[in-house]
């Protein structure tokens, strides 16, 4: 008997009693494993979650959370371990094949990478993220608003899917960690021999904090309700089983967040510009067949209904049947095999049913849902089948209400852009919608037409072809979700999909308590002005409000007309005394924008060689007031922010710079962004 898996539970693996039911090779009918129904104390998992996970995620900054994602994808990813071949070739055993188990695996793994880098790169060395400016809510300046996300004291449950179980897993993973809650992971059974695997190499690396991963193999029945008013679920399934979430008591009435991926009718339309000769006709086709045969379908993001003019339907047609009559199906460990089993004979059987439902208004063009003649495998007991494309009959409604959840896709046809754009909306929300053409004015009117029903739109031509990631790929820096029938939930999205798991809180307080608050300098706060330059002082040395406010100086007609002989901007408000009398924003010669912070820099720069290594941006840069000939100007630099990095000599500080005039007024602010040693000297 193969071996029962096993939940890890308040840091410790649980083994139900009982012998559960066997999960077997989508491809072979062999026995990979067993699950049972049975699971450790639910109550004490999320107990668990909250009281020692939690505090230790919130005990550390976004930057050390994401140098540990970093840290655990370099481990997973590292092929000395052998842990990536082992789940490669657990992978085999749900049906996919090497191209879709990158997918799975490699997709995973570098979802933790990128939000890893947009940890450390994008989000404060800090536990609050400042969200947007300060709002001023008195008149002299001491009393402020701030908005300001924070982590909640809750935990993360993800109820996964069973066609990616291990990007599904970490990609979930990877925004509630840096956000600072700890996850429950439930997969789906058929493929949870595959999940399991990887979670238990990643609580057997040690990499992540005590109670940060928790892996339920059992049922979930009874876990809503331990879910309290700062939890959350994520969903990805079917809508049956989002509709029983939805209207859970915990959700509904116990304030429980819940994001549901489910369904989705996605769909990909060729314009009416692109002919059988143009390369956009080939990348059309060849998308369809990739998302057909990709995971052999079983994609939430897969085409299942082909938009194309009426004069293409039949050139369609026959190209996508030509590229899949080459397709083999069969073991994926076959290497002549292009499209691996479905999960399992139950969801091919499903399959069968929906295409079965999609026939009353359809016709199939091209393979046989009840017949394939596999490569390699067991005939009788995998779950084989061959791709199959349907043409829908005009008016059709299957086509926009049932979805082939394996290797199908239906042909529609449109004689309109109108047309098209209606058939793509009566798949009442999808997650992701593709369009394939070169003209621009067809680009903007479906775009404006499909993205209140899409997640995702991909605008595909013959300029951007090379680069695609194709219509079915979610990239970690882009939202994937969509409205209506696709769940209505969001996910990834870069930084995005860490906030959506804080708190955003609107704090009003006075500057000097924001800026206690937020770890970051807020404009009204005290300065310290009292230590010497701060460009004399390392990392180590510097603290937020240290400041220098430097000697006032000049700006004459002959800096002005230096400058724009110089740099050879003789713009007529630097250069025409009469053109410039004219101008009504100035009535007269006035001084570049960019001489004033050039001056400014002047001013404030120590030129020593120091601490100091390198200025590397301007951020913000606004300018107010415009400056004449023979106006003085003066700056003062704060500390507004410090950040340390991953490197060993040096971090980054955030200025913020206000230039005055002589009468106090700003005539500009910015922020002035220098990498800084964390000690000087330096050895």
């Amino acid at each position: 008997m193969s071996r029962t898996l096993e939940s890890y539970a308040a840091g410790r693996w649980f083994r139900a009693s009982d012998e559960g039911r066997p999960l077997l090779d989508a491809s072979t009918g062999q026995e990979v494993a067993r699950i049972t129904n049975g699971g450790p104390d639910l109550g004490e998992m999320t107990t668990y979650a909250r009281t020692v996970g939690g505090p230790a995620l919130r005990s550390l900054t976004f930057h050390e959370r994401a140098a540990l994602l970093k840290t655990l994808a370099k481990y997973l990813s590292d092929p000395a371990n052998g842990v990536k071949d082992e789940l490669y070739e657990m992978s085999s055993c749900t049906g996919a094949t090497h191209r879709d188990s990158v997918i799975d695996i490699d997709g995973g793994f570098g979802t933790l990478f990128s939000y890893a880098g947009k940890g450390s790169r994008e989000l404060p060395n800090d536990t609050v993220v400042v969200d947007g400016g300060l709002e001023q809510l008195g008149r002299g300046g001491s009393f402020v608003g701030q908005h300001l996300y924070s982590s909640r004291p809750g935990v993360a449950v993800q109820i996964n899917a069973y066609n990616f179980p291990v990007w599904g897993m970490l990609e979930k993973l990877a925004p509630a960690f840096l956000a600072g809650l700890p996850t429950i992971v439930k997969p789906a059974a058929q493929t949870a021999y595959l999940a399991e695997l990887v979670a238990r190499r990643i609580i057997e690396s040690g990499i992540l904090p005590a109670g940060a991963l928790q892996f339920l193999a059992g049922s979930y029945a009874g876990l809503l309700d331990e879910l309290t008013v700062q939890d959350s679920v994520a969903f990805t399934g079917s809508a049956h089983t989002a509709l029983l979430l939805r209207t859970h008591s915990s959700v509904v009435n116990g304030g429980v967040q819940l994001g549901v991926e489910a369904d989705s009718l996605n769909c990909s339309m060729l314009g009416p510009d692109v002919t059988i000769d143009d390369i956009e006709f080939d990348l059309f086709v060849d998308g369809v067949v990739d998302e057909m045969t990709s995971k052999a379908g079983q994609k939430c993001t897969a085409i299942r209904r082909v938009i194309v003019p009426d004069t293409m339907t039949q050139d369609v047609i026959e190209a996508v049947r030509a590229r899949l009559t080459e397709i083999r199906v069969g073991d994926p460990r076959d290497a002549e095999v292009r499209m691996g089993a479905l999960v399992s004979i139950a969801q091919r059987d499903e399959v069968r049913k929906a295409i079965h439902a999609l026939t009353t208004s359809a016709k199939i063009v091209c393979g046989a849902p009840d017949r394939v003649d596999a490569v390699a495998g067991d005939a009788a007991r995998g779950a084989f089948m061959s791709p199959v494309l349907l043409r829908a009959a005009r008016g059709a409604a299957e086509p926009h209400d049932v979805e082939a959840f394996g290797p199908v896709s239906t042909v529609l046809s449109y004689s309109t852009v109108d047309e098209a754009v209606e058939l793509a909306a009566r798949g009442r929300g999808s997650l992701a919608g593709s369009l394939v053409t070169y003209d621009t004015d067809v680009a903007c009117t479906v775009v404006a037409g499909l993205a209140p029903w899409h997640g995702r739109i991909l605008v595909l031509d013959r300029d951007n072809g090379r680069e695609s990631t194709g219509h079915g790929s979610p990239l970690p820096v882009l939202v994937h979700g969509g409205p209506g029938r696709a769940g209505g939930g969001e996910e990834l999205g870069g930084v995005r999909a860490v906030l959506r798991h804080m708190q955003r809180t609107a704090v009003q307080a006075s500057p000097r308590q924001l800026t206690a608050i937020t770890g970051r300098w807020t404009a009204g706060a005290p300065r310290n002005n009292d230590s010497g330059h701060p460009f004399r002082k390392s990392l180590a040395e510097l603290r937020i409000g240290d400041s220098i406010t430097s000697a006032p100086r000049i700006v004459s007609f002959d800096d002005i007309e230096h400058f724009a002989e110089f740099t050879g901007d003789t713009f007529y408000a630097h250069t025409d005394p009469e053109a410039a009398a004219k101008n009504p924003l100035f009535g007269g010669i006035v001084a570049h924008g960019y001489l004033v912070v050039s001056l400014a820099a002047g001013l404030f720069v120590d030129p020593a060689p120091g601490p100091v290594l390198a200025n590397y941006g301007v951020d913000g840069l606004r300018f107010i007031k415009p400056v004449r000939a023979g106006e003085c100007i003066a700056v003062t630099l704060t500390v507004k922010e410090i950040t340390p990095r991953d490197s060993a000599e040096y971090g980054e500080v955030r200025w913020d710079a206000v230039v005055t005039n002589g009468d106090d007024q700003p005539v500009a602010t910015y922020d002035v962004l220098t990498l800084v040693a964390k000690t000087w000297p330096q050895n």
